[in-house]
């Protein structure tokens, strides 16, 4: 194994100007890592590197980049709290420099890392921890690095790598969040309608080169009015939140939902033809008849709306008019009756049957 060698203070400044290079010149988190770590890991030349990562919802330890191994090797791999030495690192706070993790008292019983296959007898490992304004977010972890040479210039180049990539990895997440606000509605949570038609331009693209359909729903809450009229427009705001977060519990996975404005929402359903895009709206519909909202404020409000529902390509052969026709199949509900769904080429559905036949009922032939 090649030991490890200090650098010059000339490619010390060549490396730093690299890694600042790769931090100003894209926001790509994974591209600007995986250039600090391969510059750390030139001068260092370990058997293998990884950057773990910290969720803190889940209190685990993840591995977001590794090099040495396969992709295999580390997918789905997690470390929970306070199993393994980067954790140990993590806790402290400060780096840990192991030179035989297998003969060393202090760690007996700590579960090794994943190695790579390649990896044979003593096993040495240097725990770094990742730290932004005091708070360990990260720790990268080089394995059989070997210590001989790690004096205190080394380490002191080790840990401004390591701050490049605190660095990097808080400005990352500052342009996630921005990214979030400009694409989330305040109110509820939900995507707005700006990126809505951003995903619909997508959905059409994608069904046009793969011929499977997509289809929509619109959703107007039938006489919200009253609700803000009655008890303020904070507790109108309130129940949109709530209104909000119970179409998103009766989608699927692949679905989304936005706020389009007001009291309007939309579903998006990705690879659905009609017949099940009418399952789907009528379980929204359930949904929503079934939910007590306002139950916090004592309110205890019963909610109905009407559904607008058009597919891809047949209804519509692009955004505009496909939104239009949803749009329209909404106002046909509002209307007439009120809380119910209408379907492009269908009309009104009675949506207590389970298996409406997808036959030109009452209604516009959209």
């Amino acid at each position: 194994m090649a030991a490890t060698r200090e650098p010059s203070g000339l490619e010390a400044l060549r490396t730093f100007h690299e890694v600042a290079r790769a931090i100003t010149s894209s926001i790509e988190l994974d591209s600007i890592l995986r250039t600090i770590l391969e510059q750390m890991a030139h001068y260092f030349r370990p058997e293998s590197w990884s950057l773990l990562m910290l969720d803190e919802a889940r209190n685990e330890l993840y591995y977001a980049l590794a090099a040495g191994h396969s992709e295999g090797d580390l997918r789905g791999v997690r470390l929970p709290a306070g199993q393994g030495v980067a954790w140990i690192a993590l806790e402290k706070g400060e780096s840990i420099l192991v030179e035989d993790i297998t003969k060393d008292p202090r760690f007996a019983g700590v579960p090794l890392p994943p190695l790579p296959r390649k990896v044979r007898g003593p096993v040495s490992l240097l725990c770094i921890p990742v730290q932004a304004r005091g708070k360990t977010i990260a720790v990268i972890q080089l394995v059989n690095s070997r210590p001989d040479g790690l004096n205190d210039f080394a380490m002191y180049f080790l840990h401004v790598l390591t701050d490049y990539t605190a660095i990097a990895i808080e400005n990352a997440t500052a342009m996630e969040r921005i990214r979030e606000l400009t694409i989330t509605d305040d109110c509820t949570g939900l995507y707005n309608a700006r990126h809505l038609y951003k995903m619909l331009d997508a959905e059409v693209d994608r069904s046009v080169r793969t011929k499977i359909p997509f289809s929509v729903i619109f959703i107007d809450l039938d006489h919200f009015k009253s609700v803000n009229d009655t008890h303020g427009h904070l507790i109108g705001s309130q129940l949109l939140a709530e209104v909000g977060s119970c179409i998103r519990s009766g989608l699927r996975n692949i679905d989304s939902a936005y706020r389009y404005g007001g009291d309007e929402f939309v579903a998006l359903l990705p690879h659905t033809n009609k017949q099940a895009a009418i399952e789907v709206a009528r379980r929204l519909y359930k949904t929503l008849r079934a939910h007590n909202f306002l139950e916090a404020e004592n309110i205890n409000k019963k909610i109905k709306a009407s559904f607008g529902l058009a597919t891809f390509p047949e209804d519509g052969g692009g955004v505009q008019e496909l939104i239009h026709t949803a749009d329209e199949m909404m106002y046909f509900v509002k209307h007439s009756s009120r809380d119910n769904i209408a379907v492009a080429k269908v009309g009104l559905l009675d949506p207590e049957k389970l298996t409406p036949p997808l036959e030109p009922a009452a209604g516009p032939a959209v």
